[in-house]
């Protein structure tokens, strides 16, 4: 096992300077930079640029030299633990990124949409399994078809005419009402999960659809398994036979999924995000990309690759304990 986990981080180191290599060269690539955009702004406002202070500009934001050399110089200083400023704010990429209210904020509606989504899409997932093609399946069928389909920031926006605007159960956007005072904590928890509870609600629906749909297909293929016959021709409870025998097979697709899901507690739900007006990491990395700040978007991607290995190589662990057969070597 010790061997194994060794192996397998000595080639993610290996896939994470590919990442990054990929994404510095990508960004440098785009059609505008950061010094671009700011000398257009300037040229907007008939300040006279000259070649000389583009050049100096450039150079002070470390886009002055080829991408080869600029690569190397952001992997010298990653290695030193040093991910450079904020183009935009000024202050260390780090400390701008991970700042409690903004990763929070971001990981709050993530982590309990996911809980949300399993518990949800779990057990739909097998009930439409066991009753296929009852209207229970069809019910579910219909509601993994709308979770694949809607689009977030048009389901946000019904939620808000219907919930916010008109029936005035939740606040419409942001994080808190600056027009309030709270006398206790208990109203500023109030306050806060009513700011939080649309989206979150648009999280969850529109992303178990996708994890009913694959519980679902795998339920079916197990069971229509011979050991699956086996149980039932031996006397055992169907519900001993579903969630003791079946289920459990099921479950090694499921942590597959698992893979994607640390990832995607701390990538903050973008359009979501921008929807609600809430001022989590998925927005500050939108806004960093539509600017071409590239320390922010180098180190929030590569963040967030490094989530993704260790998601998979946690999935991979786990498939020890989900199924004995597995054997990592």
């Amino acid at each position: 096992m010790f061997k194994y986990i060794l192996k397998r981080l000595g080639i993610s180191i290996l896939i994470l300077l590919g990442v990054s290599i990929i994404l510095y060269v990508l960004l440098r690539c785009m059609p505008s930079d950061f010094v671009e955009q700011k000398i257009l702004a300037l040229a907007t406002n008939g300040v006279t640029v000259t070649d000389e202070f583009v050049e100096k500009m450039k150079a002070s934001y470390g886009l002055d030299g080829t991408i080869l050399q600029g690569y190397f110089k952001w992997l010298f200083n990653v290695f030193r633990l040093d991910f450079g400023e904020s183009f935009i704010s000024h202050r260390e990429v780090l400390s701008d990124i991970f700042r409690a209210d903004r990763i929070g904020t971001s990981f709050f509606v993530a982590a309990v949409a996911t809980v949300f989504e399993f518990l949800i899409a779990i057990p739909l997932g097998i009930t439409a399994a066991t009753h296929q093609y009852s209207f229970r399946d069809y019910a579910v069928t219909v509601l993994v078809l709308i979770g694949i389909s809607l689009p977030s920031f048009f389901f946000g926006k019904v939620l808000q005419d219907v919930f916010a605007y008109k029936l005035r159960l939740f606040s419409i956007a942001g994080m808190t009402d600056a027009n309030l005072s709270f006398n206790n904590p208990w109203d500023e928890f109030k306050d806060y999960i009513g700011h939080m509870a649309l989206p979150i609600f648009t999280v969850t629906l529109l992303s178990i659809g996708g994890r009913m749909r694959m519980t679902r297909t795998n339920m079916l293929e197990v069971l229509n398994a011979d050991y699956i016959r086996t149980a039932r021709a031996k006397g055992l409870s169907e519900s001993k036979v579903i969630y003791k025998h079946a289920f459990r097979n099921t479950l090694i697709p499921i942590v597959t999924g698992l893979a994607g899901l640390i990832p995607s507690l701390f990538s903050g739900a973008m359009i979501t995000e921008q929807v609600f007006k809430l001022t989590g990491i998925g927005s500050y990395a939108l806004n960093a990309m539509t600017q071409g700040d590239i320390p922010v978007i180098m180190t929030y991607n590569m963040f967030l690759a490094t989530l993704s290995v260790l998601g998979v190589l946690m999935s991979d662990l786990m498939y020890g304990l989900v199924d004995p057969r597995v054997k990592l070597a």
